[in-house]
């Protein structure tokens, strides 16, 4: 790939991971039920806020990885053990973030059910889950390209 391609999408990464944070930060005072909620209500009485938070820390990792591992693409240093550790960390981040996102989804089911509507929240809670999960099927299979071609060139 071209340079000037690798540091564009290093850029949009960056952009996702500054905006989803802002989203995160803003998104809980349009809630309903915080309208008239101070901050530390909002922020520190939500148990459900707090594991979204806790469950972001994945999200930012895998997002960091991939970062570096486009570092590792502009240096050329695609077929190298460095892209290998990120890439499987990368598969982790996804895996950990697929499973937070069903904890998120069998709170929605056994406690939220009876409360609220949960439609809305269990459809970004399944778009987020196949999201994680074809992040971490894609760097599973380049992991694994990448380790079959570093153990023929030995």
């Amino acid at each position: 790939m071209k340079r000037i391609s690798l540091i564009f999408l290093q850029v949009i990464t960056v952009f996702i991971a500054v905006s989803i944070f802002a989203l995160m930060l803003w998104e809980p005072h349009l809630e309903g039920r915080n309208v008239n909620s101070t901050l530390f209500e909002i922020y520190f009485k939500d148990p459900f806020l707090g594991y979204a938070y806790f469950a972001s820390i994945s999200f930012y990792l895998l997002l960091y990885q991939i970062f570096k591992l486009l570092g590792f693409i502009r240096q050329n240093k695609l077929f190298s053990t460095n892209s290998v550790r990120a890439l499987k960390t990368i598969k982790y981040c996804a895996i950990a973030l697929a499973t937070f996102v069903f904890g998120a989804e069998a709170y929605f089911f056994i406690i939220q059910r009876t409360k609220e509507d949960i439609a809305g929240g269990v459809a970004m809670g399944l778009f987020i889950f196949f999201f994680a999960a074809l992040i971490g099927i894609a760097a599973t299979v380049c992991d694994r390209i990448i380790q079959n071609a570093l153990e023929n060139e030995l």
